[in-house]
C-alpha cells in the first residue's frame, strides 16, 4: 500500500511538473523564442536571446529556467563563466514552425489557451449541464488558424488530396469541379485548396461570422476569385435548399464532431453532394469506447480539449456534445444513418491525430 502511495505521489509530481512546463512552452511558442532559438544554432545568453527576440530579458531568463529544468533547453557554461542557452536541433525539429506538419510546438498553447477561455464556464457546466457557445472563445479561432496552417500547409495539397481515391480526385480538380469545405473556419485549407486548383470552384461554409470574416480579407488578399465563404448552420441543410447537389467532393476537417445535431449535419452533407460525389470527413482517430483509449499516446490532452471545448460548444440548446473522442464505431454508424452506403475508413499518410472516413453518396 505504502508503495503504491509513493507512486502516485510521484505521478502527481510528474503531472504538476508537465503541466508547468506545458505553460511555459506555450508562452514560448507565441513569443517566437523556440525559432528564435532554433535559429542562433549555437549556445547564447539571455541578453543574446532576448534582443534577438525582442523580448524583455528577465521574463526571458525566468523562462530559461523552466525550459533547463524541463530539459527542453541546454544550459552549457562559457570561459568567462556566463550561463549559455542552447535548443537542440532535434528539439527544434518538433518545436520550431519549420518543423510543418510534423510541429507539436504549437500544441502547447492550447490547454492555456482553452483554460483562459473557458475555465469557469466549464466549472459551470460541471453544475448545469449548458454548453457554452463559440462566442466564448475569441483567441481560440486564431490558435485553430495556425493549427491548420501547421496541419495543411505542407501535407494537404502534396500528401492527403493526392490520396484520395488513388490520385483521381487531384485529376478532377484540375479539370475544375465543385468543392465545400464544411466548417472551414477561418478557411485556410479551402485557401490552400483554391490557390493549388485554379479551374475548380471552392465554397467554405462556417457558422461563425467573424471566422468567415478573416477567410474573406485572406482571399481578397490572395487575389483568389475561386472560392467564396456562406455563414450557414449545417445541420439547416440536410433538407431540399438551394445548394442540393450541387457539390462533387465535400470536406470537412475535425468539424462533425463540434456541431450541436452532428447526424443533421452528415445528413445536410449528403443532401448537397452530387450523386456521383464523395465526401472525405477527417476527424480524430480514437475508439467509441473510454476503455478502448486507454492506451491512446495522447488519450489524456485530447479529452481535455474536448473537456475544455469540442464537448461544450457541442451541447449548445441542447445538443448531441459528441465531443472529439466521439470514435470511430460511433462516427461510421452515424454516417450509416445520414444515408452513406459506401464508407471507407483509412489512415492518412504523416497524420497520426486523424482518420480519413471516405464516403460515396
Amino acid at each position: 500500500m505504502q508503495d503504491d502511495v509513493k507512486t502516485f505521489q510521484d505521478k502527481m509530481v510528474d503531472v504538476l511538473n508537465y503541466g508547468s512546463l506545458n505553460l511555459a512552452m506555450g508562452l514560448g511558442y507565441r513569443a517566437g523564442l523556440f525559432d528564435v532559438m532554433d535559429a542562433m544554432a549555437r549556445p547564447c545568453t539571455v541578453d543574446e536571446i532576448g534582443t534577438a527576440a525582442k523580448l524583455n530579458s528577465r521574463y526571458v531568463r525566468e523562462w530559461l529556467g523552466v525550459m533547463v529544468c524541463g530539459k527542453i533547453v541546454d544550459l552549457v557554461r562559457g570561459e568567462d563563466g556566463e550561463p549559455r542557452f542552447f535548443l537542440p536541433k532535434t528539439h527544434g525539429d518538433v518545436l520550431a514552425r519549420r518543423a510543418g506538419s510534423g510541429n507539436l510546438g504549437v500544441y502547447t498553447q492550447e490547454i492555456p489557451l482553452l483554460t483562459a477561455c473557458a475555465m469557469e464556464p466549464v466549472f459551470k457546466g460541471f453544475q448545469t449541464g449548458d454548453g457554452i457557445p463559440y462566442g466564448q472563445y475569441p483567441a481560440f479561432h486564431d490558435f485553430m488558424a495556425q493549427l491548420g496552417d501547421a496541419k495543411h500547409r505542407r501535407v494537404l495539397v502534396d500528401t492527403f488530396l493526392p490520396s484520395v481515391d488513388d490520385g483521381r480526385l487531384v485529376q478532377d480538380l484540375h479539370r475544375g469541379i465543385d468543392v465545400c469545405d464544411l466548417g472551414c473556419a477561418q478557411g485556410v485549407a479551402t485557401l490552400l485548396m483554391a490557390q493549388a486548383f485554379p479551374a475548380s470552384r471552392f465554397t467554405g461554409i462556417d457558422i461563425s461570422a467573424e471566422a468567415l470574416e478573416t477567410a474573406r480579407a485572406d482571399a481578397c488578399e490572395k487575389g483568389l476569385t475561386n472560392v467564396g465563404f456562406e455563414q450557414r448552420d449545417a445541420a439547416g441543410l440536410s433538407h431540399p435548399n438551394d445548394l442540393s447537389a450541387r457539390f462533387d467532393y465535400i470536406t470537412a476537417f475535425d468539424a462533425i464532431h463540434d456541431q450541436t445535431r452532428p447526424l443533421e449535419a452528415l445528413r445536410g452533407i449528403h443532401e448537397i453532394l452530387k450523386e456521383d460525389g464523395a465526401f472525405s470527413m477527417i476527424d480524430i482517430a480514437a475508439e467509441s469506447d473510454i476503455d478502448g483509449n486507454r492506451d491512446h499516446p495522447m488519450g489524456a490532452f485530447l479529452y481535455t480539449v474536448s473537456l475544455m471545448h469540442c464537448m461544450p460548444v457541442g451541447l449548445v440548446d441542447g445538443g448531441a456534445g459528441l465531443g472529439m473522442m466521439w470514435g470511430r464505431q460511433l462516427a461510421e454508424g452515424m454516417l450509416e444513418q445520414a444515408g452513406f452506403e459506401r464508407v471507407s475508413v483509412m489512415e492518412i499518410p504523416d497524420d497520426p491525430f486523424n482518420l480519413h472516413f471516405f464516403c460515396r453518396k
